[in-house]
């Protein structure tokens, strides 16, 4: 009896309610939550949502937060699509040299961002081995342009997608689409109304986590994006500028501005998560 009543009671090797939530509650406060009160207060406290607008209604900060996002965005969904290619192509098929491509995904996790971003300008420069190339050929320049920071992007935010959908492949069981052909169900039908419903909620995860890497990416977008004002200028460059000339009320209010924006983006991806969710359980 004592030994069930305690299997009742304790019914995983985690910690009690109260004790995990102290613990999770703790990390979080000071990771994320006590960092982001000190923000806001800094910027509403300090000059007040006036002010912030002042410093934020600018065209050269409207540029760089339009560069960022817009470059976040146009990587991400690329990841969102080539990604989910890349998972499936690593989980359904054996070729050669599978595993050192599968571990290569995880290069830019290992990587030092800025030893990325000199890599990609030396690759992707005029006189480089594939800016050359696609000059001469294209008539297009990669480095120092608006390309070359979505290449940046890109190369930094795919593992998110891949290593989110991976997993959720390899429980996909054959005979679910096996069974979509035996019934009737063209290759393009199985695949848009068996596969991709229950790949949603993991292809969008990772979506929001490369949007979020991308959005914030520093070190390996200014080596090869060239950082002219109005042109190639991202915001987070824009705001160490900032910190660099000790205007701190320009650089936080850059930032809030950067928050205010990617919790937004954040809020409408989960409730697309939410959705796809529901409808897939509805189904």
């Amino acid at each position: 009896m004592t030994a069930r009543a305690f299997t009742l009671r304790n019914p995983t090797p985690m910690p009690g309610w109260g004790l995990s939530f102290g613990i999770m509650l703790t990390m979080l406060s000071l990771v994320v939550l006590i960092p982001m009160a000190v923000l806001l207060w800094r910027g509403f406290a300090g000059f007040g949502a006036g002010g912030i607008w002042e410093v934020v209604n600018r065209p050269r900060v409207w540029s760089a937060l339009a560069l960022s996002f817009r470059a976040a965005l146009v990587a991400s969904l690329f990841n969102l699509v080539f990604g989910v290619l890349l998972a499936w192509v690593l989980v359904r098929y054996r070729f050669p040299a599978k595993g050192i491509i599968d571990a290569a995904v995880d290069l830019p996790f290992a990587l030092p961002t800025a030893v990325a971003g000199i890599a990609l300008t030396a690759i992707y420069a005029p006189n480089g081995v594939f800016g050359s190339v696609i000059a001469d050929t294209f008539g297009l320049r990669v480095a120092y342009t608006e390309l070359g920071i979505w290449i940046a992007l890109i190369f930094v935010g795919l593992p998110f997608v891949v290593r989110t959908v991976q997993p959720v492949i390899e429980e996909i069981d054959r005979e679910t689409e096996e069974a979509s052909a035996t019934l009737g169900a063209s290759r393009l039908r199985t695949l848009t109304h068996v596969v991709l419903p229950m790949l949603a909620p993991a292809a969008l995860t990772g979506f929001a986590l490369a949007l979020a890497r991308a959005v914030g990416e520093y070190g390996s977008v200014i080596f090869i994006a060239g950082n002219l004002p109005n042109v190639t200028e991202i915001a987070p460059l824009l705001i160490v500028i900032r910190l660099e000339e000790f205007d701190y009320d320009g650089a936080v209010a850059i930032a809030i501005a950067m928050l205010a924006i990617s919790f937004t983006l954040l809020l409408a991806i989960n409730l697309i998560q939410i959705w796809s969710r529901r409808r897939m359980g509805a189904v």
